[in-house]
């Protein structure tokens, strides 16, 4: 299940999304993630459905690939949609024992886990098409207007981005390690809750051993190749804007449009 995770994740192929600008894709999921929150009917979640779909077949991005990441925040997915469903106060619908149902709750139930579904989906497409120094230079380009107020910008970009490309190696070691317990008769799921976190401390221990060698060895490795932070650095490949990013940003300004206006709709 821990390999079934997508964010962080970079799938190499050829695509005019993959070639857009960084700043485009990390724009355009901020815009996306805001939409999510302002739709208030199921009208608006077609929408965020159709601009989902076109990116990700703009993508070539095999669509199993990314509902694999869907497998991780089931049980996630699950707790959030019965929390909403029991316990949105409104018009009663069925009511069995202590718990009722309501009109409101269903509603709540399904809007709250279409937005967890296509965000985590829609993030997944910009890790997917982003290389870590491609998200790493958006990063630096769209916080720039910081560096006024002295906020290291490039730093802050820099670990934000090894934070995402370590994630899937960290739960790759997470499975190798859980594996490895298993086999020497580690049990990670049966007993109750306080004996299955006891069972946890064997896999917690090494991972965070080998999460620390890996920051030693990485920041080891920078400090031999003389890195010392944003300052006077240059790019090998400047990000320039080109038409394609242009259009781009068209798209994504109809479709905040779009979004603002059908949030205000309400049904």
């Amino acid at each position: 299940m821990l390999r079934d995770i997508t964010i962080g994740q970079y799938y190499q192929t050829e695509s005019i999304i993959h070639r857009l600008d960084p700043r485009i894709k990390l724009g355009g999921t901020l815009i996306y993630i805001i939409s999510l929150l302002l739709f208030k009917n199921f009208l608006g979640y077609l929408a965020a459905v159709i601009f989902l779909a076109v990116v990700i077949k703009l993508s070539n991005v095999p669509f199993r690939f990314m509902m694999r990441g869907m497998k991780a925040i089931m049980l996630l997915l699950v707790i959030t949609f019965f929390f909403n469903l029991f316990l949105t106060p409104g018009t009663e619908l069925i009511s069995f024992w202590k718990l009722t149902i309501t009109i409101e709750g269903i509603r709540t139930a399904a809007f709250m886990s279409m937005r967890i579904i296509f965000l985590i989906i829609g993030s997944s497409v910009m890790t997917l098409t982003t290389s870590p120094n491609q998200l790493t230079d958006g990063m630096e380009k769209m916080l720039g207007p910081f560096r006024v107020f002295r906020v290291p910008v490039h730093e802050i970009a820099m670990m934000m981005s090894i934070a995402l490309r370590f994630i899937p190696i960290l739960l790759e070691e997470t499975d190798k390690i859980m594996k490895a317990q298993i086999a020497r008769g580690a049990d990670f799921e049966s007993g109750n809750l306080i004996r299955r976190a006891k069972a946890m401390v064997p896999l917690l221990v090494p991972l965070f051993i080998s999460a620390f060698r890996r920051a030693t060895d990485l920041a080891m490795a920078m400090e031999a190749r003389c890195y010392r932070g944003g300052s006077g650095r240059t790019k090998m490949k400047p990000l320039i804007y080109q038409k394609r990013d242009y259009v781009g940003y068209i798209c994504l300004a109809v479709y905040l449009v779009g979004s603002v206006v059908i949030g205000r709709i309400t049904l």
